[in-house]
């Protein structure tokens, strides 16, 4: 169920770069994460979920909100504003050094501790993005691009290890985690977007476009990745996420026509047996 959420999100990277061109990004991830908020609140019109809900204490309230925080207002953001900036390659390469801060992160705040094995299949992934990259090559003047993924990669690091401890306790349904996580990142980031980049006119095309990332790959994609994190540790998800730059690769080829080079298919194979090791001890 990860690796179809992850394809989800793949091809996402082909979308929105289609959309940027006419919608602001700030803008455009505002509507894309609030229209899926709006497609999952119905579910939540049920007498159980609302004792759900009206069971959160304090302390849960605001884990939520710095999940919706980091994982929608500044992740996404980020996402959408690198992407306009930086070629959609550059973004992957950049987010694809996540695991390496989730797994030091998920060793002092969630006390998991990865294997030698699993350390050994998280540096193999990282020899296969650098492989898949080299020599690599950024293009003049994209400073911003990367000061911005800079930070939409801690976010994204941050958010991977406390959305790990919210879910991994199953006190929360996962459309619930995701339901007032989302709600609270993408309001905040549609009112960022409105106010400094304006709501623009958006096309025919593009409003199916955007209506297809709103229901499919984030109101379903989403509530199904919090589902997996019930039983994934957060290196284990960071890596399985982190398989997006091959699937990205492939799209690439098929939609966009840019050929694999054999340097970028050695790179991609390394990545993919790193992990693969890093889920060994879980098949255990």
């Amino acid at each position: 169920m990860a690796l179809l959420v992850t394809f989800l999100w793949s091809t996402s990277f082909i979308i929105i770069k289609w959309g940027l061109n006419e919608i602001p990004p700030l803008t455009y991830a505002g509507l894309r994460y609030v229209l899926a908020f709006l497609v999952l609140l119905p579910f939540a019109l049920n007498k159980k979920r609302i004792a759900e809900i009206k069971s959160i204490d304090q302390s849960n309230w605001i884990k939520l909100a710095a999940l919706g925080f980091l994982f929608y207002t500044f992740t996404q953001g980020a996402q959408f504003v690198g992407l306009s900036l930086l070629p959609a390659v550059t973004v992957s390469l950049l987010l694809n050094f996540t695991p390496i801060i989730v797994a030091v992160m998920a060793i002092f705040l969630l006390s998991e501790k990865p294997t030698r094995l699993q350390w050994i299949g998280a540096v193999l992934f990282i020899a296969g993005v650098l492989i898949y990259f080299y020599p690599v090559d950024l293009p003049p003047g994209r400073v911003l691009g990367i000061a911005v993924m800079t930070i939409g990669l801690i976010a994204n690091a941050g958010s991977a290890v406390l959305g790990r401890g919210i879910n991994r306790t199953g006190k929360f349904d996962p459309i619930t985690v995701t339901l007032i996580s989302m709600g609270i990142g993408s309001i905040v980031i549609l009112a960022a977007g409105i106010t400094f980049q304006g709501l623009p006119y958006i096309s025919f095309t593009n409003i199916l476009l955007l209506i297809w990332l709103a229901v499919i790959n984030t109101a379903f994609a989403f509530t199904i990745w919090n589902l997996t994190l019930r039983h994934l540790t957060a290196m284990e998800s960071s890596i399985i996420n982190g398989t997006m730059l091959i699937q990205i690769a492939i799209l690439a080829w098929i939609f966009i026509g840019e050929s694999i080079t054999l340097n970028e298919g050695i790179g991609m194979i390394i990545a993919l047996s790193g992990a693969v090791i890093v889920q060994i001890r879980r098949k255990n």
